[in-house]
């Protein structure tokens, strides 16, 4: 087995040797622990499930400072950004206690015997339930709130699902941190031996993604390594459901009278998102369209002198700095594609990018140029009028995000949106899509390529709903059913009871 070296993205040096890859037999002895922890798990009521995760809630937060200092060094993401994202990571899992105690999420659902026109109905009561063992992939590009203590692992242990999560060789100390504190976090709470488990390496993964007692996946990254997964996981003898948040280029669209009234601040708007976080969000504006005219050439003006000022950044690693560095060379010979503006020059050091803008025309809009690209760079795309707009966005693939900049009562921007909503699982008005809110009314998802699933999000409460099963219990006595179900349950939820909503008395 191969050694897991931590990797310093600012100087490009190893650092720690922090685990070995996983072999299959210890795969093998995690998904068993797992599917034993289960049943045990899946019994727990709502309200110990809530008092798990505010413990691992809890326990991160007591360690806050060890945590960012870990994968600050590691990922190079800077100490502000990861105190917000760790202060996210928290919020999910107290987010995910409050959905539990609520309950509404259950979707629990009373048709009580009864003759109808299609003649006599047996007494039917349905609910979801967990699935069982759930595997989960970290991010590269959130050492936090989409890895080991991330959202697809918050989601999945909320509903009543183990998990095992594949660890990112891009931050391999950082996921041994987090996944040390909330094992101890989660035994003392309680929980089930098995119920949390870690592997690394690649082919680990595959591995977990084959097991037979995986019953489904949770994967945050890029469209090549996604869709191998994805396809192993449909080949399987049986087939389990693969929740992949794949590539995704974001456009983003400027009307003319938007670009009219606030050139500067839209440009400024679109440089500040491209470029959080070095470029490395699944939410980027990969593209972002401009009228032809002399607003739209003001804000790309306003763009391109910003970007110039714009001193290097650090990426994740270097398979990221080299295909970011690959994009920019291939632009020398492709006559559709411009080089519009750098910034200051890359460090020697380390995996350290210039930022960086092109330019092409809703005409000239190539299959390359609408390609994910992590790093701070975007596209922009000049239109002449609507019919050039919609032609260029016909050529977009889906994405989780489209973003629509455009004033008030704009009869443009009228018959724009429904273009755009179309294409994502989420439309921006006069916003920047950089940036997630963890809420019950949070879509992030799309289809594909952004994701493999369009029925679903992996951020917000009912991320849920991907670990979850309908189950009917049909003519049941009252002491099989789950308590949500009986006549007179102990801690009542929202019900739908022969097809109208019943809300608990407080």
């Amino acid at each position: 087995m191969a050694d897991v070296v931590s990797i310093d993205p600012r100087t490009g040096t190893p650092v720690e040797t922090v685990a070995a890859t996983t072999g299959d037999a210890e795969v093998d002895a995690l998904c068993r622990a797992a599917a034993q922890a289960a049943p045990v798990l899946a019994a727990m009521s709502r309200a110990e499930r809530a008092a798990l995760l505010r413990a691992v809630a809890q326990a991160l937060e007591a360690e806050r400072a060890a945590i960012v200092m870990v994968a600050d060094r590691e990922t190079a993401l800077g100490e502000t950004r990861l105190n917000g994202e760790l202060t996210r990571t928290c919020f999910q899992f107290e987010q995910f206690a409050a959905a539990l105690e609520e309950g509404s999420y259950l979707e629990a659902t009373i048709d009580h015997a009864a003759d109808t026109p299609m003649g006599p109905r047996p007494d039917l009561r349905r609910m979801l339930v967990p699935l069982g063992p759930v595997a989960v992939f970290g991010a590269s590009n959130f050492p936090l709130a989409f890895s080991v203590p991330g959202g697809d692992t918050a989601s999945a242990l909320a509903a009543g699902c183990p998990v095992v999560v594949k660890a990112h060789s891009s931050h391999p100390a950082t996921s041994k941190l987090c996944y040390d504190i909330m094992v101890r976090a989660l035994r003392e709470a309680g929980a089930p031996d098995g119920v949390l488990g870690i592997v690394y390496g690649q082919q680990a993964g595959a591995a977990l993604v084959r097991h037979p007692v995986i019953r489904a996946v949770g994967f945050t990254g890029s469209l090549r390594g996604g869709r191998f997964l994805f396809d192993l996981a449909s080949s399987r003898p049986d087939p389990i459901p693969f929740y992949g948040e794949l590539g995704s280029i974001n456009p983003l669209v400027v009307t003319p009278a938007a670009a009219a009234a606030r050139a500067q601040e839209i440009a400024e708007g679109i440089v500040g998102s491209f470029t959080l976080g070095a470029g490395q969000f699944c939410t980027k504006p990969g593209l972002v369209f401009l009228p032809d005219d002399a607003a739209g050439k003001q804000v790309g003006e306003a763009i391109a002198a910003a970007v110039a000022e714009r001193q290097p950044v650090v990426l994740l690693n270097a398979a990221i700095q080299r295909d970011y560095l690959a994009r920019w060379e291939q632009t020398a010979d492709d006559p559709a594609v411009r080089r519009r503006a750098e910034g200051a020059p890359a460090d020697s050091a380390g995996w350290s990018v210039p930022v960086r803008l092109l330019e092409t025309s809703a005409e000239e809009l190539t299959v390359a140029a609408t390609e994910e690209c992590f790093g701070p760079v975007t596209v922009l795309v000049t239109y002449r009028g609507l019919d050039d707009l919609r032609a260029a966005l016909a050529k977009v693939p889906d994405s989780l995000t489209a973003t629509l900049i455009a004033e008030d009562d704009e009869e443009f921007a009228d018959e724009v949106a429904p273009v755009l909503r179309a294409m994502a699982g989420r439309l921006v008005y006069n916003g920047y899509p950089t940036g997630v809110a963890v809420s019950w009314a949070m879509t992030h998802g799309g289809v594909w390529p952004a994701t493999t699933n369009a029925l679903h999000t992996s951020v917000g409460m009912t991320a849920m709903r991907r670990f979850l099963k309908p189950v009917t219990w049909q003519n049941a006595p009252q002491r099989l059913l789950p308590d949500e179900l009986r006549d007179h349950p102990e801690h009542p939820v929202p019900r739908r009871v022969n097809g109208r909503l019943v809300l608990p008395e407080h």
